[in-house]
């Protein structure tokens, strides 16, 4: 008698990998738009990020997403500001043509120059299997963000506080409650996920920097459009 309960995770995987990618607009928002206080920092705009080269789809250094989260986002903020802290967003809404450019940097294994710096813990020949890098990205739905909080500064600045690792470093020790992080550290990351869970988002538990709007709007669809 076949395994039902592998075949239903099976379908469900293939489902997921043929769910269509569109090209049309989700109605994104520009973040600042709706919270001019929120900072931001592009990442994938510039080469300052692990491919080490500007990434596809990213022809404006903007903070996109859509309509809900981006007020999601403003909420978190409000509550952030009370205690003196900020948000600071290194990504946001994600082209499907930017995940391919992730793609396929990770399947060329002799370009190593991000190593020491992202994931000197293990080989780029294991970033599909350990999960680092994939063909689909939740950032393609438009409502998934990677941030940090901050203590805001004269002039509206963040000044990230310390969370143990930098943005997309890829380690176990990235993990929103890694043991190997200090308690002062460990803190400053579960100030985060309570201030982000109070505006609607939940944590993907293997990096501290990631969240997902929970009622996000368009959970089975992936999106083109390029950030501008």
């Amino acid at each position: 008698m076949p395994d039902l309960a592998k075949s239903s995770a099976l379908l469900g995987l293939l489902a997921w990998a043929c769910a269509p990618v569109e090209a049309t607009d989700p109605g994104l928002v520009d973040v600042r738009s709706v919270e001019p206080a929120i900072q931001a920092d592009i990442r994938y705009a510039t080469p300052d990020n692990f491919v080490g080269a500007r990434i596809d789809g990213y022809e404006a250094a903007k903070c996109l997403l859509s309509a809900e989260a981006a007020e999601g986002l403003a909420e978190v903020q409000a509550l952030l500001t009370e205690r003196g802290l900020g948000l600071l967003v290194f990504d946001c809404y994600r082209p499907q043509r930017a995940v391919d450019h992730f793609v396929r940097w990770a399947a060329d294994t002799t370009d190593l120059g991000t190593k020491a710096e992202y994931y000197p813990g293990v080989a780029k020949s294991r970033l599909f299997d350990e999960g680092y890098i994939a063909e689909r990205s939740g950032h393609s739905r438009a409502s998934t963000i990677d941030l940090t909080a901050g203590r805001l500064q004269e002039g509206g600045s963040v000044t990230p506080l310390d969370m143990g690792t930098p943005f997309d470093f890829f380690d176990p020790l990235s993990h929103t409650e890694s043991p190997g992080v200090t308690a002062d550290q460990l803190a400053n990351r579960l100030l985060l996920r309570d201030a982000m869970e109070a505006g609607g988002f939940r944590n993907y538990t293997a990096e501290w920097w990631h969240y997902t709007l929970r009622d996000e709007p368009y959970p089975e669809d992936y999106f083109d459009v390029p950030v501008e």
